[in-house]
């Protein structure tokens, strides 16, 4: 169950459901359990993996590759060079970067109309529920 609260937007006045985390944040030692419940992996092996990713991505993506993994999605480098043009191209360089990012993109598959059908990570049915209401609030 996903969950959002009614908001306001200062702009225009209009209120807005905003998706909000509820229940904690899950963390490594969940994720490792959870994937070894799904494998035939144990759970030390799955966190040792999980805590060696960070540092694998890292090389992968600063020797200027992008990294795809299955069913999840790809990371790739985006830098900020906000404010930082220059007239001519002989200026362009790397001093121009002020900030580097990881952009992630989940993986999806498209229609035959060439439409975004599905995005891992989101499951087609998701329960949307307003948070701090019980469900039984929200029966009719």
């Amino acid at each position: 169950m996903a969950f959002y609260k009614k908001t306001k937007q200062k702009s225009n006045g209009l209120w807005y459901p905003q998706v909000i985390a509820a229940g904690g944040q899950a963390d490594t030692d969940e994720v490792a359990r959870r994937l070894a419940e799904l494998s035939t992996v144990s759970r030390a092996d799955v966190y040792a993996v999980l805590m060696n990713l960070p540092d694998v991505l890292s090389f992968i993506l600063s020797s200027g590759r992008t990294v795809r993994l299955d069913g999840l999605g790809t990371f790739m480098y985006t830098a900020d060079t906000s404010g930082q043009g220059v007239p001519t191209p002989q200026e362009v360089g790397a001093h121009q970067i002020k900030a580097v990012h990881v952009r992630f993109i989940p993986e999806y598959s498209r229609s035959q109309n060439n439409k975004v059908k599905s995005r891992s990570l989101v499951p087609q049915d998701i329960e949307w529920t307003e948070y701090g209401k019980t469900y039984e609030e929200e029966q009719p």
